[in-house]
């Protein structure tokens, strides 16, 4: 799990994607908001077991600008030496592909984010995701397909943050990627925000599905990591639906 700071409407905050190691490649879970490629490539080339493999995918847990907005850099460097597959939900395909608009970034509002960034950053987002001349997700997810990565992740269909909201179960070590399925607040877990989930009914109900697993951790892109006692904490929150 990275720590690293996202600027998002002038505000910096911390997200946590996440790197899964195999023998032979790296794989990233969600790739922050446009210019934390970088902090991300800083990251791995100090990681000596990682700094020499390519990347081999990217998975997307969902739609969100700051989840998907570091993808452009992504696709236009590692992806021009060896090309990628990049995971991601049916239900945000067509976002993430450049055939639907972002579903809580406005055009207007995205035009005036892009603007607050440096000229090369904020074009090659245009250019590679904002009218992608080819598809850009190249792998769907579906509900309990286990996908070959760190010895096996189990894709958990968790919508209401957004349609294709996916969580991922890293098997080999007992934990839940919640992307923002769940957060994490002064050490407590807590449902999706109410305030930035399309379907608030919905992610909660999504929240019971992850009853189903044994938990030993959970890494929530806002918030961290939490251990101890999670199967309780997600059968709390699983009562107020």
């Amino acid at each position: 799990m990275l720590e690293i700071k996202m600027k998002l409407a002038g505000r910096m905050m911390p997200i946590h994607p996440v790197v899964l190691l195999d023998e032979e490649s790296w794989v990233l879970i969600d790739t922050g908001m446009i210019g934390n490629a970088e902090d991300i490539r800083a990251f791995v080339s100090v990681q000596e077991e990682i700094s020499k493999l390519p990347l081999k995918a990217v998975i997307l847990t969902h739609q969100d600008i700051d989840h998907i907005g570091g993808l452009s850099s992504f696709l236009e460097e590692e992806g021009k030496k060896r090309p990628f597959d990049v995971y991601a939900h049916e239900a945000d395909r067509a976002v993430i592909d450049g055939e639907a608009p972002l579903l809580k970034f406005p055009a207007d509002r995205l035009e005036a984010e892009l603007e607050a960034w440096p000229g090369s950053l904020s074009e090659q987002y245009k250019r590679v995701l904002g009218q992608p001349s080819r598809p850009i997700v190249t792998r769907l997810m579906a509900e309990r397909e286990i996908l070959p990565f760190g010895g096996g992740l189990t894709v958990i269909h968790t919508p209401g943050h957004t349609p294709g909201h996916v969580s991922l179960y890293h098997q080999a070590s007992k934990t839940i990627i919640a992307g923002d399925a769940l957060v994490i607040h002064n050490g407590e877990l807590l449902p999706s925000s109410p305030y930035s989930t399309v379907d608030m009914e919905q992610a909660l109900q999504s929240v019971k599905k992850l009853q189903a697993y044994d938990i030993e951790a959970v890494v929530c892109y806002h918030g961290g990591l939490l251990r101890g006692g999670i199967n309780k904490r997600i059968d709390k929150l699983a009562a107020l639906v």
